[in-house]
């Protein structure tokens, strides 16, 4: 049975005028949001014919999902699209859509180039998420596609998340979108009490123990013994993000890429998370020649092995990359964690969308420094994005969470925010800051990515791009050219240009006449053998 305000988010969208406008479904973590996506379903393919595209942001998050619709919703055929099925079976689901027998299609961001002559509804679960962007070859947002496709078929569309992006919470708030609101979490659950842990304070009172606080592993251990579920956050993979020289400061780094290979221990050997390059674990500083090399930094497989030494009777799983490459592996590690099988789950951020744990009670966020501080505009709505969504997994039947936070700057005022799960505020503050320094939404950007394997050759042509856009559309609106955080990636050097557009501005003719400016460069003798990158609404 739905709550109140469950009920009024279904009629409202059930409801809607004929005229297509997407509807922005605002919930909480543990408001059952999935329980309000299939009551709409229900309502919306009542007729024999209709269709329903059901996006996901992770493969991950298909199984689960999946397997409650199917319960539910059984005289629904269904199928699921994603590149972890095999060839045979996804052209076997791919045609089931085409046909319209498959009345539901579960998929992550390509199921939206499947051809569904049906469509009646269209539903982007966890719609803030950054994975709808392919960020490679070709580049678009499957929100968006999945908006325009429903446009153009006149069916109803319906964005659902926790913690909205910026943008689509803008548009609902201008009234482009509709916007549904749940704001109490189902049933007697409640929302997790939150606690900041200060590793500054703990690290001078010497109450650390490794990268934890006493505070931290007291509280892992007391869950443990009443037999409840932790789980532990780290989004970063592998055993420690580099290996460094304590003689000389020597840093072990890829060989074609600017960044640390991270050393992975299960397999003992460094590997690059850009381009793949992997080597065997080094013996001797490669600068001095000494052999005091040291890991530095937690991954997850280093708090798995940290933890289990300190809480040494306790069945600790791990949900990363490295762990869940095959479909089997993924499904067999949510069925133990399920079962009970498993006392404390170290995880990256795959356990932070839409997972739903029945004994899961505490949360630990290990290092919230390293998700605020990080140099993009996006950084603390992405923070807080994070973090709630990790938080949200927590208690989310009878028993209140708690979630602990580890942090060296407990004052931020983010964490005002994340602590009163306090949306519309953190909102409001980011609102001011974007319209201020002229950030989406109130501008449309564009980013060239300029690449060579010479970095003078692409230092010059990025400069000489940068001088021809800025003659032609004014300096107002073009940013750089910069090198970005990462300067080399796969041996090619990389600069980039930003490109703002204030409203007012016709984007469809601007990328025209851009597409016109690139379309020359060959010609010219500075860009030979220079890749230009154009990323519309870049991420």
């Amino acid at each position: 049975a739905l709550n109140d305000e469950q009920s009024n988010a279904v009629a409202s969208v059930v409801a809607s005028a004929a005229e297509f406008k997407p509807f922005l479904l605002h919930g909480i973590t543990g408001s059952g949001k999935t329980e309000v996506y299939m009551q709409i379903l229900q309502q919306a393919l009542a007729d024999n014919d209709g269709q329903a595209l059901v996006l996901v942001p992770e493969i991950n998050l298909t199984p689960q999902l999946e397997a409650r619709f199917r319960n539910r919703l059984p005289h629904l055929p269904l199928v699921s699209l994603h590149s972890n099925l095999g060839e045979s079976e996804r052209l076997q689901n791919w045609r089931l859509a085409q046909s319209g027998q498959a009345r539901i299609i579960i998929g992550t961001r390509l199921a939206v180039f499947t051809p569904i002559p049906n469509l009646k509804i269209v539903m982007v679960d966890e719609e803030h998420d950054g994975s709808y962007k392919q960020q490679d070859s070709m580049r678009y947002h499957a929100r968006d596609v999945a908006m325009v496709l429903a446009g153009q078929q006149k069916a109803k569309v319906l964005l659902g998340s926790a913690t909205p992006s910026i943008e689509s919470y803008y548009q609902a708030k201008q009234g482009k979108y509709g916007l549904v609101s749940l704001m109490e979490r189902f049933g007697k659950a409640t929302l997790p009490e939150m606690t900041l842990i200060d590793t500054k304070y703990a690290t001078k009172m010497k109450q650390m123990k490794g990268g934890f606080s006493v505070d931290l592993v007291t509280m892992l251990d007391e869950n443990f013994q009443k037999g409840k579920q932790s789980l532990l956050f780290q989004n970063r993979r592998g055993y420690s993000p580099y290996i460094q020289c304590q003689d000389c400061d020597w840093i072990a780094e890829c060989n074609q890429c600017d960044v640390s290979l991270t050393y992975h221990a299960k397999d003992q050997e460094l590997r690059c998370h850009y381009c793949g390059y992997r080597e065997g674990l080094l013996r001797r500083c490669g600068a001095c020649g000494g052999t005091n090399l040291k890991t530095m930094g937690y991954g997850t497989e280093k708090l798995e092995e940290e933890l289990q030494l300190l809480i040494p009777d306790a069945r600790i799983g791990r949900m990363d990359l490295d762990t869940t490459r095959s479909k089997t592996a993924f499904n067999s590690l949510l069925a133990e964690i399920q079962s009970g099988n498993i006392d404390i789950l170290v995880g990256t951020q795959m356990v932070a969308k839409g997972l739903d744990f029945d004994g899961l009670s505490t949360v630990a966020i290990f290092d919230a420094d390293r998700i605020i501080n990080f140099p993009d505009f996006r950084a603390h709505e992405r923070a807080f994005q994070l973090i709630t969504q990790v938080a949200g997994r927590a208690g989310r039947r009878d028993e209140q969470g708690q979630v602990f936070i580890q942090t060296n700057q407990p004052s931020h005022r983010l964490f005002q925010f994340i602590q009163s799960g306090d949306y519309a505020a953190l909102y409001a503050d980011e609102i001011v800051e974007r319209e201020g320094y002229h950030y989406p939404p109130f501008v449309r950007l564009i980013k060239l990515t300029l690449r060579h394997m010479e970095s003078n050759q692409v230092e010059k042509a990025a400069h000489e791009l940068g001088a021809i856009l800025k003659a032609k559309y004014g300096h107002g609106r073009i940013l750089g050219p910069e090198r970005p955080l990462i300067e080399r990636i796969r041996n090619q050097f990389v600069m980039e240009i930003l490109i703002k557009l204030e409203k007012g501005v016709s984007l469809a003719q601007f990328k025209v006449d851009l597409r016109l400016v690139l379309d020359e460069l060959p010609s010219k003798p500075i860009f030979k053998g220079v890749q230009v990158i154009p990323d519309v609404d870049c991420l």
